[in-house]
């Protein structure tokens, strides 16, 4: 669905737009690349990102010899109409060198200000379960193993139910807190990622949707 004429787009005087291209999953910026009108129009009839390289002076598919390719979910355009975010799924890793993104040199962190997010949240898991440091309680949950991770789900699971059960919003969004946490231990202890998740999520809402729609009709 295109809900706005790329002709009312503002390249700039080469004929180009910035794309800020984010992750559908992670919402992590991947990169910044540049579209000109023709790679755009590629971009939106083959679902996969297309850009301008300026220092070739060609288009190039992502992808197309790293099989690396970024499939579009949307392209949104800023206030002024000059500048684009492309939100994909993407096949492999985003820079030509081989990292995730190509953002991977921090030049500020905030003492004060921390960053959360639930991938961020799985990776410290897994850092505490590849290396064990002692006095850790999610060391502990690994040492015993699936069985007692299993336990800690079920009994976080009755808290919730408790604190709903109550009518205590703070109560139960604690206890929610709390499970979640044990729910992203046992996928650290079952090698589940955070991506796997996302996806069958993202499967169930298409299905939900077209069942929707056919009650509609």
């Amino acid at each position: 669905m295109i809900n706005l004429d790329i002709s009312k787009l503002k390249f700039d005087e080469k004929g180009l737009i910035p794309a800020i291209v984010v992750d559908s999953i992670t919402k992590k910026v991947l990169t910044l690349a540049y579209m000109n009108e023709e790679s755009l129009k590629i971009s939106m009839e083959k679902e996969l990102t297309c850009f301008y390289s300026r220092s070739r002076n060609e288009l190039w598919l992502k992808g197309e010899t790293s099989g690396n390719y970024q499939h579009i979910v949307s392209i949104t355009a800023d206030c002024d109409l000059d500048a684009l975010v492309v939100v994909v799924e993407k096949d492999g890793p985003a820079c030509h060198k081989g990292t995730d993104s190509c953002f991977e040199n921090p030049v500020f962190q905030s003492d004060t200000l921390q960053e959360f997010t639930v991938e961020g949240l799985y990776e410290l898991l897994a850092g505490r379960k590849r290396d064990l440091p002692e006095g850790s309680y999610t060391t502990y949950l690994f040492q015993k193993g699936l069985d007692k991770i299993l336990k800690k789900v079920g009994e976080e699971c009755t808290e919730v139910i408790i604190a709903a059960k109550s009518d205590d919003k703070r109560e139960t969004v604690y206890e929610i807190a709390d499970l979640m946490y044990h729910v992203m231990v046992l996928m650290n202890q079952m090698d589940i990622s955070v991506e796997e998740v996302h996806r069958e999520l993202a499967s169930r809402h298409i299905i939900d949707h077209k069942v929707k729609q056919e009650k509609m009709v």
